[in-house]
């Protein structure tokens, strides 16, 4: 893998700043930002009252804890531009949620949010290798969702040559990354493994093509998937991170320097942990659930919003902002089998530790009688036969016993039988609804 860290002389100056800095223009641009959304935002000056809280009250950063939070009952509740803070002539444009989990939410942007978004989206690319002149392959979906438009423009704003493929017709990327020539790709993990898998079905050696650094975001993946990339197509992994609420793709991304978190860009948004339950803000260090509060955003602010992201704070390395860990999993995609707390991902490490099993699953939950079951679905390798496959199933069975203390069902299928998604993979199917 080549050399990519990006040069100091490259960062920005407030890659740079002290703690001391940082924190003081956080508190500028909080208190800016409180006020914006009390002043603007119907629902929030309802919220803050009914909190007996006032922006003015906000003296130093800890103070955020006295404000309500936002989640999505509340974005849902005015949908679509209740939460908007400027009149509709002044929002250039409207992006939405995937809506994966419920009735999608919006977000609008006046042009200096979209400026704020590229030059966001282009520190990103930056901090993952990406430099000027390199050519991006993007295969997030373009449309309401914000991966697509936010690659792309930041790519641009970077002084790249951007590839707008978009995602969907797996042969044709394949094609386009061989006639092409991206230096960059940006896509979710799971497609990312379905265009590798088409690249060998080519007879197309993935570790030969012109990918040097692949930046990948929109759903959880592990540090084993990491390696399984990188191994795979000899290129630097990236994870990059954001939610449609916030911005979309750009809130935090990891620095090829170390590769060891995602930094969050502290100077747009203000983070806490707080604990899912309770609410109560946690110390860095300590697992709890994301919250974000935007310091920046014109058309729609947001306040204390509950991202429902499991990770923790940890301190800044190759930048002086705040790391997060690899998002472990979100608390609405968490699985609660016989009193056992499970995540996809931890499945997902399991898989990838036993070689005959490719890392395409899915987790099926049924009832059982009176009890909920849990089926993993995941795909032999190609090249391993039916035998050795169905033994690993077996040994798969027993880590996920030994290693995460439940008895699951595994079912070992044929390459290609898990569905392929060219956005967000879904990794729970629950049937005890239907």
């Amino acid at each position: 893998m080549q050399d990519r860290v990006p040069r100091p002389e490259d960062l920005e100056p407030i890659e740079r700043a002290s703690i001391d800095e940082l924190r003081a223009l956080q508190l500028e641009r909080l208190r800016w930002s409180l006020r914006h959304a009390y002043d603007n935002v119907a629902p929030y000056r309802k919220m803050f009252d009914e909190r007996q809280v006032h922006p003015d009250d906000l003296r130093e950063l800890g103070d955020l804890a006295r404000f309500p939070f936002t989640d999505k009952a509340v974005l849902r509740g005015n949908y679509p531009f209740g939460m908007f803070a400027v009149p509709r002539e002044q929002v250039s444009r409207v992006h939405a949620s995937s809506g994966t989990t419920g009735q999608p939410t919006v977000v609008g942007y006046t042009k200096d949010d979209l400026k704020t978004w590229a030059r966001l989206m282009a520190r990103s690319i930056r901090a993952s290798g990406g430099r000027p002149g390199d050519r991006v392959h993007v295969a997030y979906g373009y449309g309401l969702f914000t991966g697509g438009l936010g690659a792309h423009y930041g790519a641009e704003e970077l002084g790249c040559t951007v590839i707008p493929v978009s995602g969907g017709m797996t042969e044709r990327q394949v094609r386009l990354i061989r006639d092409f020539e991206p230096e960059i790709i940006m896509v979710t993990p799971s497609y990312m493994l379905a265009i590798v898998d088409e690249m060998e079905r080519q007879g197309v050696d993935p570790r030969a093509t012109s990918l040097q650094v692949g930046i990948f975001g929109a759903e959880p993946w592990t540090q084993d998937l990491r390696t399984e990339i990188e191994g795979r197509l000899d290129m630097h992994a990236l994870d990059i991170y954001g939610l449609s609420e916030v911005m979309g793709p750009g809130v935090a991304n990891e620095c090829i320097e170390t590769k060891d978190g995602l930094h969050i860009w502290e100077d747009h948004f203000y983070p806490e942990i707080i604990d899912p339950v309770t609410g109560e803000v946690l110390p860095d260090g300590k697992i709890g659930e994301l919250v974000f509060t935007s310091l920046t955003k014109q058309a729609m602010p947001v306040v204390r919003y509950r991202t429902r992201d499991l990770t923790r704070l940890l301190p800044g390395t190759a930048r002086p902002m705040r790391r997060i860990e690899k998002i472990t999993g979100r608390s609405d995609d968490m699985i609660i089998l016989r009193g056992v707390n499970v995540f996809p991902t931890q499945i997902e490490e399991l898989i990838l530790r036993t070689p005959a099993l490719a890392p395409h699953f899915q987790c099926v939950l049924s009832r059982d009688g009176r009890l909920d079951a849990l089926t993993v679905k995941v795909e032999r390798r190609t090249g391993t036969n039916p035998e050795g496959a169905e033994a690993a199933g077996h040994d798969l069975a027993t880590a996920i016993k030994n290693n995460i203390g439940i008895s699951v069902r595994v079912e070992v299928i044929e390459p290609d039988g898990v569905e392929r998604s060219m956005g967000k993979m879904r990794r729970i199917v629950d049937l005890r609804r239907s």
